[in-house]
């Protein structure tokens, strides 16, 4: 990045960029790494990385190396759509858990992706990549399917009309089919996701509603696409997503869900 750049960022820019530069690829970075991921020099990658630190958003091991620290942890606890749905949805997540032992996730959407807040492994279940904070595309996944068809009419058809990335040769990437496959959603009530992902895995989702109607989260359970048998999965995703979710807050001037086609 040009000097001139790097000297036009505003301060909380320059901050969110440090933190910016950890990832599920790079959970533990040196100071020279900052630096660089962050677009920074090291003198002020040095500077922030001190304050981050005392304050507790970063952590130094023995090596060196930083990490994320717990002060970010506590700071994530209090979103309304993460720990606090989380420990709502439980019980009902591990029921459909010991109905299915297999994978079972809850997830909510940000934007144009779905992000896992819950996940309960099965024991013997199909390898998934996934992780509590993970993201995905919304139309690659179950849960993303019953998330953006109960979005906004504007919504869907801007997500459909853009590049939709393929992961398999199932993936589903044609505009047309997509729309289609979210009118099935809105008809049926659950969204049915195979080899999207991976291509030996299956997932059944339903949309988890608030007290008004507003669709807040998704459920969803993950098995082995050579045996799965969807119409015995339909009433147990069913029944884990009707856990009592918390009202949606969004920002004002925000559109309801309520809209969609």
């Amino acid at each position: 990045m040009p000097i001139s750049a790097r000297q036009s960022r505003s301060a909380p820019d320059r901050l969110l960029s440090v933190l910016g530069a950890f990832d599920l690829e790079h959970p533990a970075l040196c100071l020279t790494d900052i630096s660089r991921r962050a677009g920074l020099s090291l003198s002020t990658a040095h500077r922030l990385v001190a304050a981050l630190t005392e304050w507790g958003a970063l952590e130094r091991d023995d090596s060196g190396l930083y990490h994320v620290g717990l002060r970010l942890w506590e700071l994530a606890a209090l979103a309304p759509r993460g720990l606090a749905l989380r420990q709502i949805a439980l019980p009902y997540l591990e029921d459909l858990y010991e109905a299915t032992h297999e994978n079972v996730q809850l997830a909510v959407q940000d934007g144009p992706e779905v992000v896992y807040i819950e996940w309960l492994s099965g024991r013997s279940a199909v390898g998934v990549h996934i992780r509590v904070g993970a993201r995905w595309p919304l139309h690659a996944t179950g849960v993303g399917l019953a998330l953006l068809a109960h979005s906004d009419a504007d919504s869907q058809e801007a997500y459909c009309g853009g590049p939709l990335t393929s992961f398999t040769p199932y993936t589903v990437t044609d505009p047309a089919r997509l729309r289609r496959m979210l009118a099935d959603v809105r008809r049926t009530g659950v969204a049915v996701s195979s080899r999207q992902v991976t291509d030996d895995a299956l997932s059944v989702a339903a949309p988890v509603r608030g007290p008004g109607g507003a669709v807040v989260a998704a459920v969803s359970v993950v098995v082995p696409q050579a045996d799965a048998e969807v119409p015995v999965l339909v009433p147990a995703v069913r029944l884990a997503a009707r856990a009592p979710a918390p009202a949606p807050r969004r920002p004002p001037g925000a559109r309801s869900s309520s809209s969609a086609v």
